[in-house]
């Protein structure tokens, strides 16, 4: 069974009253214990899809299913096993991380020593000095609230994870952290993660993802591993197949559907 299968999915968006298309008749599947990522600019419909499969969105065609379960029809299911990092990360600012992390592990059924013992190991990883998880999150840098957002997504222990631009806003070495922690989670014994990754940053997708899909327009125009779709079009990095593919640059400005 595959971690993730969608067939003909579509979603529209109604925009100056027209119709715009922000998924447009996408099929694909992703792989049990495989990073699977998805770059494109603004506006190509990365964080629609990934609100569909998380089931904030509901599709207006075709289907989704996670580990086998319909995204519409069985969402509860499909929430159970899975958990979500956006560039937009909610959580209580008033409080600390350490409270918001105690809250979502409490949502989930966690005991308390269980979820400040992972909490607090997948922070050290990431360069989050504890001491400062006793702070409230609005005193917090947006990139220390980044990391908070990943830690409360991994120690839920979800089989698939849907990272929305995780890195997003963050410096370089913070960066670096979170990579090689999402690289040392699956290289984990017994792990049995499955994560979807949409990005900007294609060293990024070339470094961490086992199969890259990139979308413009709302339809995947390649996928495959990014060794094979470097040989594919001859070019030296996933920019430039990007750019072959588009013939435009990255839109920085638009706002993402």
């Amino acid at each position: 069974m595959e971690a993730v299968k969608c067939e003909g999915l579509i979603k529209m968006f109604g925009k100056n009253g027209r119709k715009i298309s922000a998924i447009d008749r996408i099929s694909f599947s992703v792989n049990k214990n495989e990073i699977f990522g998805i770059v494109g600019p603004n506006g190509s419909g990365k964080s629609t899809l990934i609100r569909i499969l998380s089931t904030l969105l509901i599709p207006d065609g075709g289907s989704a299913q996670v580990f086998g379960n319909d995204v519409v029809r069985e969402y509860g299911k499909v929430r159970r096993v899975i958990n979500r990092v956006s560039v937009d990360a909610a959580f209580f600012k008033g409080i600390s991380a350490w409270e918001n992390l105690r809250y979502a592990a409490r949502l989930y059924g966690m005991k308390k020593g269980d979820a400040k013992e992972r909490s607090t190991a997948i922070l050290a990883k990431l360069g989050f000095a504890e001491k400062r998880m006793y702070e409230p999150l609005e005193d917090l840098s947006r990139g220390m609230q980044q990391k908070v957002a990943i830690a409360r997504a991994f120690f839920t222990a979800p089989m698939l994870l849907l990272l929305d631009e995780p890195t997003t806003g963050l410096d370089p070495r913070s960066k670096r952290d979170v990579q090689e922690y999402i690289r040392e989670s699956m290289r984990r014994e017994g792990s049995d993660l499955t994560i979807i990754l949409t990005t900007h940053d294609m060293k990024e997708a070339e470094a961490l993802c086992d199969r890259v899909a990139i979308i413009i327009g709302g339809r995947f125009v390649a996928v495959g591993s990014p060794a094979e779709l470097l040989a594919q079009y001859k070019k030296p990095n996933l920019e430039d197949v990007f750019l072959e593919l588009t013939g435009q640059e990255w839109m920085e400005v638009e706002d993402e559907l």
